[in-house]
C-alpha cells in the first residue's frame, strides 16, 4: 500500500502525527503539505491528491483541515474516490469494510492526536468486506461512469 498525505494550514499538526503514524507502520507515503502558517485554500491540496489515488498511483489518500468537511467534499468531486470524514473508531472500520473508501478525511479542530491516530490506524488496517456491500460500491460507480 502506497498512501498520499496532505493537509490545509487548519491541518499540519495532525498531519505530522499521521506522517509519524505511517512511519512506525511502515506504510510507504508521500507527504503532498502544506508547511505554511498562512492561510491556502484546501482544493489545492485535496482535488491533486485525490487525483492521485484515483490513477493508481497511490493507493489510499489522507486529507486534513480544521474540520475535514471541504477536504472531503472537494476529494469527492474527483471521479473513483470514496472520500469519508471520519471522527470516530467505528466509522473508520465501517467505511473500509462497507463503503471501500479510498481516502480519509479528518478535522484537527475536531479530534485530537491520538484519537486520529487510532482512526487512521483502523483505516489503514481494514479490509473491504466485498459481498452484500459490493452491489451498493457498484452502484455509485455505475453512477459515475453515467455521468462521465
Amino acid at each position: 500500500m502506497k498512501v498520499a498525505l496532505a493537509s490545509d494550514h487548519g491541518g499540519i499538526n495532525l498531519r505530522k502525527e499521521i506522517a509519524d503514524l505511517l512511519t512506525e507502520m511502515e506504510i510507504p507515503f508521500e507527504d503532498f503539505g502544506c508547511d505554511c502558517e498562512g492561510s491556502v485554500d484546501y482544493p489545492d491540496y485535496a482535488l491533486p491528491v485525490a487525483k492521485k489515488v484515483a490513477s493508481g498511483e497511490f493507493d489510499r489518500g489522507i486529507l486534513i483541515c480544521g474540520t475535514g468537511i471541504g477536504m472531503s467534499i472537494a476529494a469527492n468531486k474527483v471521479k473513483g474516490i470514496r472520500c469519508a470524514l471520519v471522527h470516530d473508531t467505528f466509522s473508520a472500520k465501517a467505511t473500509r469494510g462497507h463503503n471501500d473508501s479510498n481516502m480519509l478525511a479528518m478535522g484537527e479542530r475536531v479530534v485530537g492526536p491520538g484519537l486520529a491516530r487510532d482512526i487512521a490506524r483502523i483505516w489503514l488496517s481494514e479490509e473491504y468486506e466485498g459481498g452484500r456491500h459490493a452491489n451498493r460500491v457498484g452502484k455509485i460507480t455505475e453512477f459515475e461512469a453515467q455521468e462521465s
